[in-house]
């Protein structure tokens, strides 16, 4: 097991990575205050993980919502869901939530902790690849919008973040695929020797291997605790994180969200702000096509959906959280393992990269 922590003062909170750490008590309850607890999970998760999630909490009196699967279902109204289950069963100030899934659950659980009695405790256990490295670090909780993705939110940080490994192997192909995007992410804005790494063990990662995941994951880790600590609440360098997903964002909301996976949409996302980066003079075209090579053997997409046009793009792009005082802001690349924020881009060459990109679908 590797432990890391995300050192944010007296909110300092361990990240612990390995397998076999699902229904180890000894983990969690130095993480949970009282004697409440609320599991929360979906219907594909559930059965899978509950039983030995509630293992470890013998002891304490522990009860479970269950949610629908799918980022379609991460709305408010579904979110109700576990305020209902939280008042049904009185739960008090006092009380821990856990979120048990992947990133909708761990977002939604969040949120709900944030909000309910003002605050309570939460704790993440995430079983996708793409929770793992990314949405559950860091404190960022949501429901999506129809007009906006992860609009309506609040930062809120876990007590800890139990990431087992062995989840992974129940994970499918396509699940796995998404969730490398975010791990390949890390490469691009800031860690270009983890980069070469993922290139030269993409296929281990793809058939599950253990030592290459685990390695994969405390890496992406490490380097989301480092940003998170310099920047919790995304004023400036957190920013960074956000390679790709403007231009994803606007892919999931416009296509319908769930059609697409996040990782699915942010990878698309990150062809076009290399592409653009290359329009810029900042990439060369040799650097992008590595990229695209990358992104293609993590069996990811390079291209948009077709549907989408310039104007939907624009359109969609401009409801983001990383619209400021109404300029928009991209991340983008300087070099390979150097993402920079760039403000009040001029629209001529986003639109002329979506164009590009659009016609390789």
């Amino acid at each position: 097991m590797q432990t890391l922590y995300v050192e944010l003062g007296d909110r300092r909170y361990p990240l612990y990575i390995g397998p076999g750490l699902l229904g180890q008590s000894e983990l969690l309850r130095p993480h949970i205050p009282g004697r409440q607890v609320l599991v929360v999970s979906n219907t594909t998760v559930a059965p899978l993980y509950l039983d030995r999630t509630r293992a470890a909490l013998a002891g304490l009196r522990h009860e479970a919502v269950i949610l629908p699967d799918g980022e379609r279902y991460k709305t408010l109204d579904t979110l109700n869901e576990v305020f209902t289950a939280l008042l049904n069963h009185r739960l008090d100030r006092n009380c821990t939530l856990i979120a048990l899934g992947g990133g909708v659950i761990g977002d939604m659980t969040g949120f709900a902790a944030a909000c309910y009695q003002r605050g309570v405790h939460f704790i993440q256990i995430p079983t996708t690849l793409l929770a793992q490295v990314d949405s559950s670090v860091g404190g960022k909780t949501a429901v999506n919008h129809p007009l906006g993705k992860n609009m309506i939110g609040a930062f809120y940080q876990p007590r800890c973040v139990l990431a087992d490994t062995d989840t992974l192997t129940t994970l499918p192909d396509r699940e796995l695929s998404a969730g490398l995007a975010e791990v390949i992410k890390y490469g691009l804005i800031r860690d270009l020797p983890f980069l070469e790494w993922l290139e030269a063990n993409l296929e281990a990662l793809l058939a599950r291997d253990p030592a290459a995941l685990s390695e994969a994951i405390e890496r992406s880790c490490r380097n989301k605790a480092e940003i998170v600590v310099a920047d919790e609440r995304e004023t400036g360098e957190r920013a960074l994180l956000n390679l790709g997903h403007t231009f994803g964002h606007a892919i999931e909301t416009g296509v319908g969200y769930g059609e697409w996976l996040h990782g699915e949409a942010i990878a698309a996302g990150m062809i076009m702000a290399a592409e653009l980066s290359a329009r810029l003079g900042w990439l060369r075209k040799a650097q992008v096509e590595r990229v695209r090579a990358l992104l293609t053997r993590a069996r990811l997409p390079v291209a948009p959906p077709p549907a989408l046009t310039p104007d939907d793009f624009l359109r969609l792009m401009a409801v983001d959280k990383k619209v400021q005082d109404g300029r928009l802001r991209l991340i983008l690349l300087r070099d390979l393992g150097r993402g920079v924020i760039a403000d009040d881009m001029d629209i001529a060459p986003i639109r002329e990269t979506i164009k590009a990109t659009t016609r390789r679908s």
